[in-house]
């Protein structure tokens, strides 16, 4: 009931759209919206370092056969979250999913590197970028179409 007043109040300003009020479309919004950004800006900033030395948090254990090659491994790791994230910005409901399989290697990395409260963050961003490609299911561009 409260959810058909919220919509008729938007019906007299059909520019705003029906989907702005509903809740579930608006944290499609947030999760897409911030699934873009920020492994755009950490990807980014493996070039740069500037928002943390990104080698210190390679497993030395992964790193022993090819020694010596952090900053390589950085700039690929950062090159492929930037891409990651433009792929979530124009085909999220593929993207997201992309996405969180790149959080599964890089919280085998932060495990096997005993960053395990980094892993377990980590793992919080798994399971958005789950609910991100769920909710790309309904609510992405490609998708969205008004019922009678």
């Amino acid at each position: 009931m409260a959810q058909a007043i919220r919509m008729a109040e938007f019906a007299s300003r059909p520019e705003l759209g029906a989907l702005v009020v509903q809740p579930a479309h608006q944290a499609y919004r947030i999760l897409h919206l911030g699934y873009f950004v920020l492994p755009l800006i950490a990807g980014a900033d493996k070039y740069f370092n500037r928002l943390a030395t990104w080698s210190d948090f390679l497993a030395p254990s992964l790193m022993r056969p090819i020694p010596h090659q952090e900053t390589k491994v950085m700039y690929a790791a950062g090159a492929i979250e930037v891409l990651l994230a433009l792929i979530v910005a124009f085909k999220p409901s593929v993207g997201a999913y992309l996405l969180a399989l790149w959080l599964l290697a890089v919280i085998a990395n932060l495990w096997l590197g005993q960053h395990y409260d980094m892993a377990l963050r980590d793992f919080g961003l798994f399971l958005g970028a789950l609910a991100l490609g769920r909710l790309a299911q309904a609510y992405s561009r490609e998708r969205v179409y008004v019922e009678d």
